[in-house]
């Protein structure tokens, strides 16, 4: 017993005496050369998105910079002219009013989206035949193209559409929902939100999902009513899920074109015209090319502002709510 305990102090001051390798650092020219071949791998699979997301986006944009800062007429030499196109942003009466016109419509139709359907979702959270029919329901404008429902609404709502010749009928005026300048905007922001809300609804359902139903039970027996459930406790919880619906439709919103020009092609008198709609329907149509393009760089940098102050406060409100 005494020599092994002996024996084991000796080895224990022979070990205490040497270094231990680093292990975690792998040594030798077969090492460096497996780390050459791992690395060279792994440049090779993300050359390819790389230079897609090179071609494909940073080029245009780095592009599109330089054009707005010229006077181009897309046909002829393009002549350096600084940041006059930006300052004429605010000077052109077209852009200024199809600025306001755009405001309205992104908050007012973002919001009615998301309230549309955050209701509609709450009535159809429940996994049953009927809820996903009008779920189904509900999402199938958005799969139908936007052109097709300004034109489908405009035949609908225009002066000689089916609800006007219906009131004609039964001796009623008709009804400005397109020639209107007050009600063309109301009507617009109407069928956007009609439009577009099923993919909130899409959206918000995939969250409810998500909430813990030991918690809403737990709610139900202490006495809470439904109302109270669904304000202190689910939509709390898919708080970041209406975060994303907010910023994907304030985007969608902010360059909102296609419906504009089959529902009321602008009009009345411009009412209706958006920046989108200016851009591509008069600055390009006109061959401004660099004040087209300052339009449109300053068109994406308010949508990436938007999505980055939007982001920004609900997490600052989750890390208040956190403490």
């Amino acid at each position: 017993m005494v020599g092994l305990a002996g024996l084991s102090a000796d080895s224990v001051r022979a070990a205490a005496r040497s270094p231990e390798p680093d292990r975690g650092t792998p040594v030798g020219p077969s090492s460096r050369r497996r780390r050459l071949r791992e690395a060279a791998l792994s440049a090779g699979m993300l050359a390819p998105a790389v230079v897609v997301y090179t071609v494909m986006t940073i080029v245009p944009v780095v592009v599109a910079l330089y054009l707005s800062l010229t006077d181009w007429n897309g046909f002829s030499s393009a002549a350096f002219v600084g940041l006059d196109n930006y300052a004429r942003l605010f000077d052109d009466p077209d852009t200024t009013r199809a600025g306001v016109v755009t405001v309205i419509v992104a908050f007012f139709g973002s919001v009615g989206m998301l309230g549309l359907g955050l209701v509609y979702a709450l009535q159809l959270k429940e996994r049953n035949w009927a809820n996903s029919f009008f779920r189904t329901l509900a999402y199938y404008p958005h799969v139908i193209s936007s052109l097709i429902l300004g034109f489908l609404w405009s035949a609908i709502l225009g002066t000689n559409g089916a609800i006007n010749n219906t009131l004609a009928d039964l001796g009623i005026g008709p009804v400005g929902f397109l020639f209107d300048e007050n009600l063309a905007v109301i009507t617009l922001v109407g069928v956007i939100v009609w439009a577009g809300f099923g993919f909130n609804v899409v959206l918000f359902v995939a969250g409810l999902q998500t909430v813990p139903r030991e918690l809403v039970e737990a709610a139900q027996i202490d006495g809470a009513s439904r109302r109270q459930i669904n304000r202190r406790i689910v939509i709390p919880m898919i708080a970041p899920v209406v975060t994303v619906a907010m910023v994907l439709n304030l985007v969608g919103l902010i360059k909102v074109y296609d419906i504009v020009v089959s529902l009321t092609d602008g009009g009345p008198a411009g009412a209706t015209e958006t920046i989108a709609y200016v851009i591509l329907t008069k600055s390009f149509a006109g061959t401004d090319v660099g004040f087209a393009t300052a339009q449109a760089v300053a068109l994406m940098v308010a949508s990436a502002a938007l999505s980055v102050v939007v982001t920004a406060l609900r997490n600052r409100q989750d890390r208040a709510a956190t403490g």
